[in-house]
């Protein structure tokens, strides 16, 4: 049997089956199950009356008065109807065998039906909305009659010790108006679940990234009051950028959370959703209860789902453990991990090509990087505060600055090359080839400014693609007549003193013009004619 229940139980529920009454109504007037009680009956011998077949038996005395001479019967007595209409000697039903509790509110149902709204969330409406006095139990039969029959699937279970493992993922909300464009949305719903006590976090959110999903957790963190040792994820791409089930490559962002946060992550083999059965039964059991409706403000829809969770999600008895969520999740918040003291601190992330002067440009900005890397793409990390950056194959920390404005240069001393590399003697040179002054302004400006010259030297190269090397020449003469030789001095000479630039189509036509008017002056004067 199912349950053992003390002698006077027992005893009550064999006294009710004797007299009649069905499984249902000795389950509502003595609290003992339906099964548990049916089991007893079987036990001690006493027929159990079938649902909805009141009468049905045998014969009924009081239907047939008339004896049958051949069984020596005794003829049936008088029936008297009873001015109070009660139906026999047993208590009556609250309600009738026949017509469901649900009946008053079958266009509710019905249309929460339509809209894909599950058994138990239309009973929850019922009960906050409508003050359904009702059991789930008659709701979901009601339900299972509008639906019809479905068969269930089975899924293995995976069993975790307490505070050991969270499962998250994404699912599809409520529809939220969007404030921006004034039209309903879909949202996303962000889901963490804690493996030993099925203890759900859920929030919602309009769109996604690398900097939301990291906010998300530690919100759930945050809401759970503690973290877990590992986070078993999906293979999207906030959370991993190369999924491999061996060796993945999570997004720095979301690594650097866990990290601070002292969990790891671990993302499941694509194609295989019963890794993170529990997270997804978690947003399964959401979206039942938020399908169909419609909210104004996603404040007010967080509210509302925040509502359900306490109310319906965290005092259900969980179908699985057969215990309650809120109880069993009391048992595992004491094995979750502490919350850090320190906040932290989110970052942009990217990848930058170190240039010939041995810095990567931020913002505007130029950090140095240590010897060796240039025409390298190193993993950089910046903030308000700091820029990190990476080293490319081992993740590790070259080198940190702090952020400065645009245009300026964070220098390592240690960064600073012992000798002139190899590709700045080569721009020297080029540089030489264009002109005198060209070249001796460039070896100039690199003496007086290092490897932050080489910048300011490819400055000067481009005024000469784009100006004239002769021109840029007579510019960086005048630059070094006066005395300030760089290359704002040289540009800002060009702008205010712009000079004349020919191509050699423009030149060609004008050098042939000029021969013939020579030829004609000369042959006019040797015969003595005036030009």
């Amino acid at each position: 049997m199912a349950n053992v229940l003390s002698n006077e139980k027992r005893q009550q529920v064999l006294v009710l089956g004797r007299l009649g009454w069905p499984l249902r109504q000795i389950e509502e007037t003595t609290g003992v199950r339906r099964e548990t009680a049916s089991a007893y009956l079987k036990a001690a011998g006493v027929p159990i009356r079938p649902p909805g077949r009141w009468g049905h038996d045998g014969p009924n005395p009081a239907k047939d008065p008339s004896p049958d001479p051949g069984a020596g019967s005794k003829p049936a007595k008088e029936v008297s109807p009873d001015p109070e209409g009660s139906p026999g000697p047993y208590q009556t039903p609250s309600r009738s065998p026949v017509a469901s509790a649900c009946e008053p509110f079958r266009p509710l149902i019905e249309a929460a039906v339509a809209n894909g709204r599950d058994a138990k969330a239309i009973w929850r409406d019922l009960v906050d909305d409508q003050h359904f006095t009702g059991k789930y139990a008659s709701v979901k039969r009601f339900v299972r009659h509008l639906r019809g029959p479905s068969a269930p699937k089975a899924h293995p279970v995976i069993t975790t010790p307490a505070g050991e493992e969270a499962q998250v993922d994404y699912g599809e909300g409520p529809m939220v108006r969007d404030p921006a464009t004034g039209k309903y949305r879909r949202t996303r719903l962000f889901v963490l679940t804690l493996g030993y006590s099925r203890k759900s976090v859920r929030l919602l959110t309009f769109k996604s990234s690398s900097r939301i999903w990291a906010e998300l957790h530690q919100q759930a963190f945050r809401r759970l009051g503690g973290v877990p040792r590992l986070v078993v994820l999906d293979n999207l791409r906030e959370g991993v950028i190369k999924a491999d089930i061996f060796e993945p490559s999570l997004n720095p962002l979301y690594r650097a959370l866990l990290t601070h946060y002292g969990t790891a992550g671990l993302n499941c083999r694509a194609g295989d959703p019963d890794r993170k059965g529990k997270v997804e039964s978690g947003v399964a059991h959401a979206q039942k209860a938020v399908t169909g409706l419609r909210f104004e403000t996603l404040e007010a829809a967080q509210a509302y789902l925040d509502r359900w969770e306490e109310r319906w999600a965290d005092t259900r008895i969980h179908g699985t453990t057969k215990r309650q969520v809120s109880v069993m999740f009391a048992e595992e918040r004491p094995s979750l991990l502490p919350l850090p003291i320190e906040p932290f601190r989110y970052f942009e992330y990217g990848v930058r090509t170190v240039h010939l002067d041995g810095h990567v440009e931020i913002d505007g900005a130029y950090y140095s990087v240590p010897p060796g890397h240039i025409g390298d793409e190193l993993p950089v990390q910046w903030d308000t505060r700091q820029v990190r950056i990476l080293d490319a194959h081992t993740q590790e920390l070259l080198r940190e600055h702090l952020r400065d404005q645009p245009g300026r240069y964070r220098t390592k001393q240690e960064d600073r090359p012992a000798r002139t590399p190899p590709t700045t003697s080569a721009l020297l040179l080029k540089a030489a080839m264009q002109g005198k002054h060209i070249g001796r302004l460039c070896r100039e400006i690199h003496g007086r400014d290092g490897e932050l010259g080489v910048r300011r030297v490819l400055g000067v190269m481009s005024l000469v693609r784009k100006r004239g090397a002769g021109v840029v020449d007579d510019a960086c003469a005048a630059a070094l007549d006066v005395g300030v030789p760089t290359y704002r001095f040289v540009r800002r000479y060009l702008d205010r003193k712009p000079a004349v630039q020919l191509t050699l189509r423009q030149v060609d036509p004008l050098i042939r013009e000029l021969t013939e008017y020579r030829d004609v002056i000369n042959r006019l004067t040797s015969t003595g004619e005036e030009p």
